[in-house]
């Protein structure tokens, strides 16, 4: 049996990408060659990362729109497994968790469903740094740090990944040497994330949204957590590289769309409409 087959991917789905204004649909299902409009076309976003992951097993979690993100993910081989409610992508792999704990995998990458050019072989880098760290973090190094988390690095490793709402206080000295930022695309041993998932679901993160005019508090699980129980333990997380900034590009609103529409006709030779 080739090697890649003990690889399984994970697909994050299930948001509703409010950013994205005038389109109500599932972002993984925005094409990259658009026909009447931006938002009308064909080969989605969903159809281009499963183009590129290595070959395996494919579980796309869904929640919003989730029977148009069915459609499509069946039509691509793909399963789809459900998130009850939208609880971060923490919470999007503990609802995979009873799915994944069947399947026969190894090493599994966790990817967004919004992220379209992330290679083949920096997906299969990740994958086999998992030979030397116990779980790796994907990082790319922007022209600009804008609002993503950062990752603090030692000796090769994660020593903790800051978030936004903490570095944004830092000062320009801090911020000398916080300059890879994480893509929010991970992989991590079978035998870690199962050890560590029940530690993941017994502390969630009390987060405040507005829901009908109301704000309410909310359980929220960030997959980072994995990467500070790790360094906590002592068997800190590993990261990677990606070539360049484009390649983990978001698609999150439609600045960004348009953007990566045209990067995949550039690519590609398909023209625009």
């Amino acid at each position: 049996m080739e090697e890649s087959a003990w690889i399984a991917s994970l697909i994050l789905a299930a948001g509703r990408g409010s950013r994205m204004k005038g389109y109500q649909g599932s972002k993984a299902l925005l094409p990259l060659i658009p026909e009447k409009c931006p938002f009308q076309g064909r080969h989605s976003i969903l159809e281009n990362i499963v183009a590129n992951l290595p070959r395996g097993l494919r579980v796309v979690v869904v929640h919003h729109q989730k029977d148009r993100v069915i459609a499509e993910a069946q039509r691509l081989g793909l399963i789809h497994v459900e998130q009850p409610m939208l609880n971060g992508t923490g919470g999007a792999l503990l609802a995979a968790s009873s799915l994944l704990q069947i399947l026969q995998w190894q090493r599994l990458i966790i990817t967004m469903g919004d992220v379209p050019f992330v290679t083949r072989e920096t997906y299969m880098k990740l994958a086999d740094a998992l030979y030397e760290w116990p779980m790796v973090v994907l990082g790319f190094v922007p022209e600009d740090r804008k609002q993503y988390g950062l990752l603090e690095t030692k000796d090769g490793h994660v020593a903790r990944i800051v978030e936004w709402k903490y570095w944004k206080d830092f000062s320009e000295k801090q911020l000398q040497e916080l300059n890879i930022c994480n893509a929010g695309i991970y992989a991590i041993r079978r035998e870690v994330l199962f050890y560590y998932l029940p530690l993941l679901r017994s502390l969630p993160h009390k987060v405040k949204k507005e829901l009908d005019g109301k704000w309410e508090t909310f359980p929220e699980y960030f997959i980072t957590d994995l990467v500070h129980f790790l360094a906590r333990d002592g068997r800190p997380a590993g990261y990677i590289l990606a070539p360049d900034e484009t390649e983990v590009m978001g698609v999150d609103d439609l600045e960004a769309l348009l953007r990566a529409q045209e990067i995949f006709a550039l690519r590609h030779g398909h023209p625009r409409s």
